[in-house]
């Protein structure tokens, strides 16, 4: 056991000596993404969408609620066998409501993450540039307190940076 962390640390050496000479940076992820034009046009269709979908399941809803109260209203006076395809028919809409609603979430979020998909690579793709020029070993994201503590001597926040190449 020993042995194995002797020969380790021996291996190891290198690398570590070599690290002080690493470069990296940070950035806040959201702080930038936010800050992009193409963020702000996806999330107004975004809202947009989401909109038309929340129009549709109101009409339905109401479209529901007009139907059953005047089956209602009607009951006492309908035959047996109208009585139950009435019935049948409310509890057929409200059914598929309730799948409308499912889906247009589902759907919603597939919209979304497509909408997004191109801003992201364009954020990725500028990141991965700007730390080839600017020789960085890595980038880290100081989103969701991923990064508690960095020594702002030892390395860079490119945040406001890429925010103005992005822009």
């Amino acid at each position: 056991m020993k042995k194995t962390f002797l020969f380790l640390a021996l291996a190891l050496m290198p690398l570590l000596t070599s690290a002080q000479n690493l470069k990296f940076a940070y950035f806040s992820y959201n702080e930038v993404l936010q800050s992009m034009a193409d963020y702000a046009t996806v999330v107004q269709n975004m809202k947009d969408l989401r909109a038309k979908y929340d129009a549709e399941t109101q009409r339905s809803e109401k479209d529901f609620h007009t139907k059953y109260e005047n089956f209602l209203e009607e009951q006492r006076n309908l035959a047996p066998s109208i009585l139950k395809k009435r019935q049948a028919e409310i509890q057929e809409m409200m059914y598929k409501n309730m799948a409308f609603k499912k889906e247009s979430q589902k759907l919603l979020e597939q919209a979304e993450k497509q909408a997004f998909a191109p801003v992201h690579q364009r954020l990725r793709d500028t990141v991965s540039e700007m730390g080839r020029e600017s020789g960085y070993a890595f980038i880290l994201n100081t989103d969701d307190n991923a990064l508690p503590y960095v020594d702002a001597t030892m390395g860079e926040n490119i945040t406001e940076a890429l925010k103005t190449v992005l822009k």
